[in-house]
């Protein structure tokens, strides 16, 4: 017989937004003329970027602090321009990128707890870009490397660890890039630009491995990422400005594996790309609907599954790793849709009547270890995504400080930047860490004399001991 229905475990996904208490209220979603995603989510914090008054500003929130959000609730506003893009670092849950018009990128430690004050010192400044910076991108697999796009149409590569910019590709877009994209391992990156192309760029060897022209034909913009198999993903518009999306083999950019038609609004479609499921979410800046595709190996090769429809249109979303999701629930991906003034998660979830762990669901998926140093990396080596399972549920480790970057900044950055301007790590950092030291050594000498007390005790307890044994002995 006929199968009529392809068979799929994601064919009954469904998404549920929470309920308003579990909402983050009274927020001033930015409004900017970009088009990024606003916002970013890790296990641990939401951040948002907001309106501010002379400067960029965006809201770092710990994922409990639900409810109405206080105006004079402490921001991140070291920028002098607004955010444009803003990308938490993978291998650091207190680690966070932004880029802003300021033409800069920063790179911020976040508190364990959240903010109590407003942050305006950034762990490193980096400069480099001539106009807008709009992208902020970390490599997926190797510590401490950032990459980031501006308007001067270049991409640059940085070491966050030292706050230099080791590779820079200034030469190999002519207009405006829309978005980046790393594969995988880190050793390629994808391009969407306004010239219609997309390109398939070795940052290292600092060549093109492939391009495509007129990958969507129309003039708004499109987007490109990779896919876990090495494939490529593209959203865009037809001559006739309906809304496409494709899929593309890098080996051969001639034809697209597949291509589709989809509406015709005039919003751009942010993809969302799960590796673990293989699920793609898009969502439409400006609309009220998240669309998910499955993409698998036979024809048509993107499946369409469902659409989360809701009243209120999108003005950017953020999307969970999967690490930070409720195995127990069945919960394959969480997203943050920002509305004007609040931000609303929205869960998707397959439904399962046993309560035990899907392992179907939920394969090994990228820890926050990272399978790479910086200098690894640069000199040549890739690695995958090291691999956790998500059995247990994921605990988010302690301790996991951005303490070493800021020693090598101060370590390496005179040496590498003589730049007084090129401020990478601020006194006050550095003061604060020396205090936290010298207090470490103070509670470090304390426990020594106590145990060299405790012996001093034991010692004479043992010796009269010795003396009533004699004396018993004799």
């Amino acid at each position: 017989m006929r199968r009529v229905v392809r068979q799929s475990k994601f064919r009954h996904v469904f998404g549920q937004a929470v309920k308003n208490d579990q909402c983050y209220d009274d927020i001033r979603v930015s409004r900017v003329t970009w088009d990024s995603s606003f916002c970013a989510v890790n296990p641990r914090f939401v951040a948002i970027i907001v309106d501010a008054s002379g400067g960029g500003a965006f809201l770092v929130l710990p994922l409990h602090k639900t409810g109405r959000i206080d105006k004079s609730y402490p921001t991140v506003c070291g920028h002098t321009g607004p955010v444009l893009d803003i990308d938490w670092c993978p291998h650091n849950d207190q680690v966070i990128a932004s880029g802003s018009e300021d033409c800069t990128v920063m790179v911020w430690q976040i508190p364990e707890n959240g903010l109590t004050l407003s942050l305006t010192e950034p762990v490193v400044v980096l400069e480099g870009h001539s106009k807008r910076v709009g992208i902020v991108a970390w490599h997926p697999t190797a510590r401490n490397v950032l990459l980031s796009a501006g308007c001067d149409n270049a991409i640059i590569i940085w070491n966050v660890g030292t706050g230099e910019a080791l590779i820079n590709l200034d030469d190999m877009h002519v207009d405006v890039i829309y978005n980046v994209s790393w594969n995988r391992n880190g050793s390629l990156i994808c391009t969407a630009s306004k010239d219609k192309k997309v390109r398939i760029i070795d940052p290292r060897k600092q060549e093109i491995i492939a391009e495509k022209e007129k990958t969507h034909e129309g003039a708004r913009p499109m987007r490109a990422i990779f896919l876990a198999d090495g494939n490529i993903f593209t959203t865009g518009f037809s001559r006739m400005s309906e809304r496409q999306l494709a899929l593309w083999n890098p080996k051969n950019m001639e034809e697209p594996i597949a291509l589709h038609e989809m509406d015709t609004s005039n919003g751009v479609l942010l993809p969302f790309y799960d590796p673990d499921t293989n699920i793609i979410y898009l969502c439409g800046k400006g609309d009220s609907s998240i669309r998910y595709f499955e993409i698998t190996d036979e024809s048509p090769y993107v499946h369409y599954l469902n659409t989360f429809s809701s009243k209120e249109p999108q003005r950017g979303m953020g999307f969970m790793p999967k690490r930070g999701l409720d195995v127990n629930k069945c919960e394959i991906a969480r997203f943050f849709k920002l509305h004007e003034r609040k931000c609303e998660p929205i869960i998707m979830t397959v439904p399962r009547k046993s309560d035990l762990f899907q392992d179907d669901l939920y394969p090994d998926t990228a820890g926050p270890e990272a399978a790479l140093e910086a200098e690894e990396w640069f000199e040549g080596k890739n690695a995958d995504p090291l691999l956790i399972s998500l059995k247990h549920g994921y605990i988010p480790g302690k301790n996991r400080d951005l303490k070493v970057v800021k020693k090598n900044i101060l370590d390496n950055k005179p040496a590498a930047n003589k730049k007084s301007d090129l401020i990478s790590a601020p006194k006050k950092a550095a003061d604060a860490s020396d205090t936290q030291n010298e207090a470490k050594l103070d509670e470090i000498l304390k426990e020594l004399k106590s145990i060299k007390d405790t012996i001093t005790n034991q010692d004479e307890r043992i010796s009269k001991l010795e003396q009533q044994m004699a004396k018993i002995a004799d």
